[in-house]
């Protein structure tokens, strides 16, 4: 293929999986060409499309296309040189420039080698979302590659897809519900890119250089993709900076009019900012389901799924904030272990996070702290989980005057929701779901930014994260 597609190719040097990536994989090509020493190409390959339930979604060729038209827009993007065709034998992908950058949000965001830049990338992806929105759909032909989707049919399909799953999560319902209530007025539709967020475009000193992952763009509500830009998961612990952990709203506002040439009603953002909590906290959801039927069963998949509480108690905090009090573990269960169950779990963890991650590179690496990370989860539930049971149990009954089991009054709760019989202003029931929630997350992620701030909104100060 490469031989084919590249003029001057003489020999394949290297092939490296990048880390990253939950529906498809991100290879790095180092190849010898004439003239020249080496030449770096990047390779996006999908991987388990039509195993996470993205049939609808585009496929590799219609990506390249995407990126193309938003190239011809003024958008930011690599050069596409080639689509895979089944006499590549790679399945369904592209080959495309390789443009140097930083990816990594949480760099983006915190990294004092970005700060000067960070105060320009707000307004920037203003200006790039707009451009993005004012693609002729017709011209390019994009308007017939791609799923049409009313703020409705996507609150609806994505609540359909959760309820699939052999899970309970309350406050999922509620705010599937929450949406359902206060639905935007309808709206020209636009080409939505509806992955743009921190860590899924390219940066340099100089600014924003290409703008990634197109997998699951449609054509809907453009406001989506601002409300997705503003999601507390993607502002990796800088919570005071709204916009992807690096800016303000104003100035991403700003931007965007300053393209389009019409103001941003900020209701409408916050609408598509709850609905991003609350699709991301399906989507980590969905990793679980994948890890266990899919061919992919690596670490991070389940690992990913504990992150749903993460999204939830953002939408606690958009939706329902309040007071909470955290739960304790009793540590007299386990005094006569020995060794204990969570010295056992500490232990591998700490291995995991010296001597693999000192001795292992790339996704290796990445992998190594992603199961070190797992294993921190299951030693905070060995810890916390029986009390977070035990007083949800005491709740349940309280809010439903019955004495039947957890599962039981948990799956009546969830019935209730997705049924309408419950209203949301039921005394107690917001409650419920904050303290749910907020314990769970202390579990899952106790360093979550959004874990930090349901304490201090129910406090008035936040707590020591747990390790």
């Amino acid at each position: 293929m490469l031989e084919r597609q590249i003029d001057g190719f003489r020999k394949l040097r290297s092939v490296e999986r990048l880390s990253g990536g939950a529906s498809q994989a991100t290879y790095r090509i180092v190849i010898e060409v004439a003239g020249a020493a080496e030449r770096t190409l990047a390779l996006r390959q999908a991987v388990i499309r039509e195993a996470m339930g993205l049939r609808s979604a585009p496929g590799p060729a219609t990506e390249a296309l995407l990126m193309r038209a938003a190239r011809d827009a003024g958008v930011p993007e690599p050069e596409i040189f080639h689509i895979l065709e089944p006499q590549d034998d790679l399945g369904e992908g592209f080959l495309m420039e390789w443009l140097e950058g930083e990816t990594l949000g949480a760099k983006i965001a915190r990294s004092p080698e970005y700060e000067a830049v960070r105060p320009r990338l707000a307004f920037a992806c203003g200006e790039i979302l707009a451009r993005i929105h004012s693609i002729d759909l017709e011209r390019t032909g994009i308007d017939r590659r791609l799923t049409h989707l009313t703020p409705e049919q996507y609150v609806r399909s994505t609540w359909e897809g959760y309820q699939r799953y052999p899970t309970a999560q309350p406050m999922i319902d509620y705010t599937a519900r929450w949406l359902l209530d206060h639905l935007p007025d309808p709206c020209e539709p636009r080409l939505v890119h509806n992955d743009f967020r921190n860590g899924n475009f390219m940066v340099t000193h100089d600014g924003i250089v290409a703008v990634l992952d197109w997998e699951l763009a449609h054509i809907g509500d453009p406001m989506r993709d601002l409300g997705w830009l503003c999601t507390n998961s993607w502002r990796f612990g800088v919570r005071e900076r709204e916009v992807g952990g690096f800016g303000d709203r104003d100035d991403l506002y700003r931007g965007y009019s300053s393209v389009s040439g019409s103001p941003v009603d900020p209701e409408r953002v916050k609408f598509w900012e709850v609905f991003g909590s609350y699709w991301w906290s399906i989507g980590c959801l969905q990793m679980v389901e994948f890890a266990r039927s899919g061919p992919d069963k690596s670490v991070e998949r389940p690992a990913i799924g504990r992150r749903s509480s993460e999204c939830q108690v953002d939408c606690v905090n958009l939706l329902i904030p309040g007071p909470v009090t955290l739960v304790a573990g009793d540590p007299r269960e386990r005094e006569l272990d020995m060794p204990r169950a969570d010295e056992l779990l500490a232990a591998v963890g700490d291995y995991l996070r010296g001597e693999v991650m000192e001795t292992t590179r790339g996704r290796t690496r990445f992998l190594a702290r992603v199961a070190s990370n797992a294993l921190d989860i299951v030693r905070r539930e060995v810890e916390l989980g029986p009390a977070l049971r035990a007083r949800e149990l005491e709740r349940l009954r309280r809010l439903y005057a019955s004495h039947e089991d957890r599962t039981t009054l948990l799956r009546r709760l969830v019935h209730d929701l997705r049924s309408g019989e419950l209203p949301l202003d039921r005394p107690g029931l917001a409650d419920h779901l904050r303290e749910a929630v907020v314990n769970q997350v202390a579990i899952d992620q106790p360093k979550y930014s959004g874990f930090r701030h349901a304490l201090a909104v129910g406090t008035g100060e936040t707590a020591a994260p747990r390790r």
